[in-house]
């Protein structure tokens, strides 16, 4: 018996939107602890080097977790896979909302970061359902699932003067365990030809292919950018601007949102224009705009922030047109990689920010360094993809 195309066109769109909102469960769970950061500071009388740290933890296992976790995607599957990771996010959120001392935030902040790699997972899942014409505006679509990290930070501060932060803590782990429930019940994975490949296959390809680590390098921008400044602005906007929790949290959420909607366009443009020459002008983009965030102003802040959040989001969903197209039967492998290194791109600019702060008083020499990444990004890219990878091979 055949399903009809209108029957895997609905199939593959039902398993689309289990995976964007099973990532956007994994995604409020990792940014849980960055969202509730400004209390926690306040709470636990944390130094910034402290309450940086704090924030970073989370994201360390969340990158190199993406590697294991979309190898094992491609090897069995990502329905079993994502089902087992948004279950076990219970236990470190549990475990917090019982303890959240300093040295209890650190320890299972970094097991609640693997929560994070639920991304690598996901692209291995969807991508399997579609068509290269449409991957991109379909993982763009997949890729919405960071509005997670929006109701992290605005909705963890203001839930949190309800029900305390363990019962913050706690609501979002059984919201997870629901969830992964639910995926397990009702997605399905996409048929596919063939055996699925041994773990030595799987990693072959990340030892003898340098695109995959050209579109690591780039996501360590598009992507890392993206998680710094979602899990660092609330504190942000409290030292710099001196704004409360629900403030900060509102206009970080709004920051994240903006990224988020911008993704699935980044991926549709990819579709038409390729995701090669949209990076050129995304890079290009963020070398003009990022120093911005150094301005004292707020309304130019907000600006800078804002325009940022579009390049990012739409830079996301360019690099992951790319990984497919260049990539077609490692996947999830190579989104491992570059999503460990997107990841890993969000985990040191929190640091740095407690450290730059500490030495210079104030944080303008991060930004500036985040405007040069782009530049130096822009001119990788035109030395490697746009010179010597012609667009649409696949290297496999």
């Amino acid at each position: 018996m055949t399903i009809s195309n209108e029957g895997k066109n609905l199939e593959a769109n039902r398993n689309l939107a289990l995976a964007t909102l099973a990532f956007a469960v994994g995604f409020a769970c990792w940014g849980s602890i960055a969202g509730l950061a400004p209390i926690l500071k306040k709470e636990l009388a944390l130094s910034d080097s402290q309450k940086f740290l704090m924030i970073a933890i989370p994201v360390l296992l969340g990158s190199v977790g993406r590697i294991p976790m979309g190898i094992l995607t491609d090897r069995y599957g990502g329905r079993l896979i994502f089902s087992f990771l948004l279950a076990f996010s219970i236990v470190p959120t549990v475990a917090l909302s019982l303890n959240h001392s300093y040295p209890s935030l650190l320890f299972w902040g970094f097991l609640l970061g693997l929560a994070g790699s639920s991304f690598a997972i996901g692209v291995g899942f969807v991508s399997k359902w579609f068509p290269p014409e449409v991957q991109g505006t379909a993982l763009g679509v997949y890729g919405m699932g960071n509005i997670g990290q929006s109701v992290a930070v605005f909705g963890g501060p203001v839930l949190a003067k309800y029900i305390g932060i363990s019962g913050v803590l706690l609501v979002f782990g059984l919201i997870s365990l629901i969830w992964g429930v639910v995926f397990w019940l009702f997605a399905r994975n996409a048929e596919t030809k063939g055996k699925p490949r041994t773990l030595e296959e799987n990693l072959q390809v990340l030892k003898t292919e340098k695109v995959s680590w050209i579109l690591s390098f780039f996501y360590s921008l598009t992507f890392g950018g993206f998680v710094a400044l979602s899990i660092t602005l609330p504190s942000l906007y409290s030292d710099i601007f001196q704004l409360n929790p629900a403030q900060g949290g509102g206009l970080t959420a709004l920051f994240v949102i903006i990224a988020t909607v911008s993704r699935p366009f980044g991926g549709w443009l990819s579709d038409h224009i390729g995701g090669e020459q949209l990076l050129l002008f995304i890079f290009g983009g963020i070398f003009i705009l990022g120093w911005t965030l150094a301005l004292p102003s707020l309304l130019l802040f907000n600006l800078g922030c804002f325009a940022c959040a579009i390049l990012l989001g739409l830079g996301n969903g360019g690099v992951f047109k790319l990984v497919p197209q260049y990539f077609a039967q490692n996947t999830g492998t190579v989104t491992g990689l570059v999503g460990a290194a997107g990841g890993i791109g969000g985990f040191f600019p929190p640091i740095l920010l407690g450290i730059v702060k500490k030495n210079f008083g104030n944080y303008t020499p991060s930004f500036i360094l985040f405007s040069l990444f782009g530049l130096v990004c822009l001119l990788v890219l035109n030395w490697t993809l746009l010179r010597t990878v012609k667009p649409n091979q696949n290297p496999n």
